[in-house]
């Protein structure tokens, strides 16, 4: 069976979602890379191992991800368990559940994600600084 996982549109996939551009990633990865060669790099099929594992480190992905992603069966799993007759959908009409802890639960959620932005921004500003020194 032919193999539908392209690992190259992975990489472009979540270097997108985190919002890192390819001059980023390129500097990130080393001097030997530029915008040019990330472009090529997100259109192959293929990703060496050594350089998807490196790639891997610099976005805090695991390597899997870029192995096995297949957005198409992303979206039919979605659609098979969002659907109008999806499995996935079950009524409930006699919900159970503590608004106060809900309350919470959500609150510390909330103060978890904004320390993950912080922190990313924070990596962010260090890496535009080392590239702006470097220049």
């Amino acid at each position: 069976m032919e193999q539908k996982i392209h690992q190259g549109r992975n990489v472009k996939r979540f270097r997108e979602m985190l919002g890192i551009k390819q001059e980023a990633l390129a500097f990130d990865l080393g001097e030997d890379w530029n915008q040019k060669k990330i472009s090529i790099l997100e259109q192959k099929k293929v990703v060496e191992e050594a350089l998807l594992q490196k790639i891997s480190e610099v976005l805090k992905i695991p390597v899997e991800a870029f192995r096995n992603f297949d957005e198409e069966e992303a979206v039919n799993v979605i659609a098979n368990t969002f659907g109008d007759h999806g499995i996935g959908y079950q009524k409930n009409d006699n919900p159970i559940f503590h608004p106060i802890e809900q309350i919470l639960k959500l609150h510390e959620e909330k103060i978890a994600l904004y320390e993950r932005m912080l922190k990313e921004k924070d990596d962010m500003m260090t890496r535009l600084e080392t590239l702006i020194r470097s220049k």
